[in-house]
């Protein structure tokens, strides 16, 4: 073989390096994923779920969409919050966000929970009328890190509130 004592040109791409090239490739794309900041660098995932106050179905189809607009200019406003799916089940909502390691989960969910209950209550007159003044959400949320099992919530959140098909049991204790 005469390329067998040869040495390659560095743009030459052999064996060798194809593992490098994909570790390359994926560390690429880790690095597009990862927010910096002055003095830091970070990856912070949340999956949030809060209920509307008295659990009160009140989320229909055609208050969604309002609900949407309402986050997505809440993250025009503030470019630090990062919404990569919302969901709304008709008492419920399902967010996975990803914000700096500055704001505390508690503060987020405030300003999200704020910003739409004044979008949802000047948008629709029943809410209003529901609340009057008050708040449209729960007291309380939910909050999880999403890490290994991203692309797993990311899924769960979007399917929120669809049937599920029956499931066939994958064992059968005798």
């Amino acid at each position: 073989n005469p390329a067998r004592g040869r040495r390659r040109k560095p743009t030459e791409c052999g064996d060798e390096c194809v593992l490098s090239c994909h570790a390359r490739r994926a560390w690429q794309a880790v690095l597009m994923r990862t927010r910096s900041l002055n003095h830091s660098t970070y990856r912070h995932m949340y999956h949030l779920v809060w209920g509307t106050k008295y659990r009160r179905r009140y989320l229909k189809e055609y208050v969604c969409p309002e609900f949407l607009r309402c986050m997505y200019s809440l993250e025009r406003k503030d470019p630090t919050l990062h919404f990569f799916s919302i969901n709304a089940d008709e008492d419920h909502v399902h967010l996975q966000v990803e914000m700096p390691p500055r704001i505390s989960v508690a503060v987020a969910v405030q300003r999200m929970k704020a910003h739409s209950s004044i979008a949802l209550k000047k948008r629709f007159r029943f809410i209003r009328g529901m609340y009057g003044d008050g708040n449209i959400w729960s007291v309380g949320y939910f909050s999880s890190t999403v890490g290994l099992n991203e692309e797993t919530i990311r899924r769960y959140v979007e399917h929120q509130g669809k049937k599920d098909l029956p499931q066939q049991p994958s064992f059968v204790l005798e």
